[in-house]
């Protein structure tokens, strides 16, 4: 899709689990005023998530009735659950010039990719792979069986995501506040960037 067919800006945070990027990206919803994409799921809610906020909890008939009407710009299978993103929602941000924020994984990724041609694309890796188990223990979130999933899944998710192509940019997630304040300035320097190819040339 043709991003002058809206002015907003179109950013894409994924990487492997316990990376940081729910952090992240709620650092560019509060620095950059940008709007955080909540994701629908058919997994069960996680302590303290709430529905609408963290994601849009859905039952698997719920998703597929969504998936048949093709109200999604783009939907995977991860770690047994389904997850997409509704179009209505994002469409009507970037129409009203909106930054908005997608927290998805390189299947996602690679189909966002394919359907808009100016959304920016970020990669985010932790500094050393002992690194990720550290903070999916530390989190408390999932059970070790699923920790153990994720770390076996984080090695050949990174290589597939390098492999891909849809990445405009790899950040290592060695200090988070650094993280955030290169993705901060390039998204700045991106969103000029669009708005002066949308100017009328004189």
């Amino acid at each position: 899709m043709s991003s002058n067919l809206y002015p907003g800006l179109l950013v894409v945070i994924s990487g492997p689990s316990g990376v940081g990027k729910t952090t992240i990206c709620h650092a560019l919803v509060d620095r950059l005023g940008a709007q955080l994409s909540v994701s629908a799921t058919t997994r069960p809610a996680g302590s303290g998530e709430r529905n609408g906020e963290d994601y849009l909890f859905l039952s698997a008939q719920q998703f597929k009735q969504h998936l048949d009407d093709g109200d999604f710009l783009e939907h995977a299978q991860v770690f047994g659950h389904s997850y997409g993103t509704l179009t209505g929602p994002v469409m009507e941000a970037l129409q009203a010039g909106r930054i908005v924020v997608l927290e998805i994984d390189v299947n996602g990724a690679k189909q966002i990719h394919q359907r808009f041609d100016r959304a920016k694309m970020f990669l985010i890796l932790p500094p050393a792979p002992a690194s990720l188990s550290d903070r999916l223990n530390t989190r408390r979130r999932d059970a070790r069986t699923v920790i153990a999933e994720r770390l076996a899944k984080a090695d050949g998710e990174v290589r597939f995501a390098r492999e891909s192509g849809c990445y405009d940019y790899t950040i290592v997630n060695d200090n988070l506040e650094e993280a955030i304040n290169q993705i901060v300035t390039i998204i700045n320097q991106e969103k000029e960037k669009s708005q002066n190819d949308r100017r009328p040339q004189v």
